[in-house]
């Protein structure tokens, strides 16, 4: 393990120009620690304070496209993202005795209230409306800066291939759900309409105020998939935290403003099930490389409770 000093971070802030006064180590940051192998808030003089991160080296390129992508969409006019800084030599990511380095704004926010943010209709308006502006202000973004489109059959396929090698009664249990995303999406997944997605958005990867979103983080996943894509991600989570949120008012005033804007269309809508099934095979990766047996299981009875519940939760949401 690579011991950070408090002179080295002193000195690697100086990259930026930046002259830090104090390492906060008391100020919480947003997302996920593990998108980096160390990161910390540094203070400067005129006490602004930066999130400074160690990223893992062989990611360079899947940050240096974060970057471009996010440099795009803020130049875009949208609002709630945080670009990252250029350096004294005008890059962004750095590289000092070997590791790389970048550098963004911190922002700072409150904490969601877990349980009950479900029950906030206005959270639901606000994570709408960040899509809708998202998928206006990202048309024109140059095909340098999206990806392949995604096509999320091929990994399920992959993964449930591997599952029914290694772990033959979890393949079982999840038998309903791999019937229920193969019979509603093989037909259709290559017809979907695709646009730029966050791809992994969801209330915890928000940095929120008391009255709306202060930043949208963590867009490792961000590029061309499905247009229902984001929704479908944000509901599943929704419904992880519990099952009532599904059609709570968080939920509903998302679906509601999402379908009054018309930024997606009905075939997308009908994939909607589904999608959120599929998207759950995602997570459940990330429980079996942990190993944490307590939450593969409660993965499977929740992809289980959104097959079995599917048509009821379209007709709550009055999609066809």
């Amino acid at each position: 393990m690579i011991v950070n000093t408090d002179k080295q971070i002193i000195s690697t802030a100086k990259a930026w120009n930046l002259d830090v006064l104090s390492i906060r180590r008391d100020m919480d940051i947003s997302g996920s620690p593990q998108r980096s192998e160390f990161r910390c808030v540094v203070e400067c003089v005129d006490q602004s304070p930066f999130v400074l991160e160690n990223i893992h080296s062989g990611n360079k390129d899947n940050k240096q496209a974060i970057i471009d992508r996010l440099d795009f969409l803020a130049g875009q006019g949208l609002s709630c993202v945080n670009p990252y800084i250029r350096a004294n030599d005008g890059i962004h990511i750095i590289q000092i005795e070997g590791r790389f380095w970048q550098i963004s704004p911190y922002v700072p926010g409150v904490p969601l209230d877990r349980p009950g943010f479900e029950c906030d209709s206005w959270r639901g308006e606000a994570l709408a409306d960040f899509l809708i502006h998202l998928r206006q202000k990202s048309q024109t973004m140059p095909d340098s800066l999206r990806t392949p489109p995604f096509f999320i059959m091929d990994y399920i396929d992959s993964l449930t291939g591997l599952i029914k090698t290694r772990e033959p009664d979890l393949f079982e249990k999840l038998a309903p759900a791999i019937a229920f995303v193969q019979g509603h999406l093989n037909p259709v997944q290559e017809s979907l309409p695709t646009a730029f997605c966050h791809g992994d958005y969801h209330p915890l990867n928000v940095i929120w105020t008391t009255k709306g979103i202060n930043a949208v983080i963590d867009w490792e996943f961000s590029g061309t998939k499905p247009e229902i894509y984001d929704a479908a991600t944000l509901i599943g989570c929704m419904g992880m935290e519990t099952p009532d949120a599904l059609a709570g008012p968080l939920v509903m005033a998302f679906i509601n403003d999402l379908q009054a804007s018309g930024i997606l269309s009905d075939q997308s809508w009908s994939a909607l099930p589904a999608f959120m099934v599929a998207i759950r095979f995602g997570w459940l990766s990330e429980w079996l490389r942990n190993r944490d047996q307590e939450m593969i299981e409660l993965e499977t009875v929740y992809m289980d409770l959104l097959v079995t519940h599917a048509d009821e939760l379209k007709d709550v949401w009055k999609i066809s």
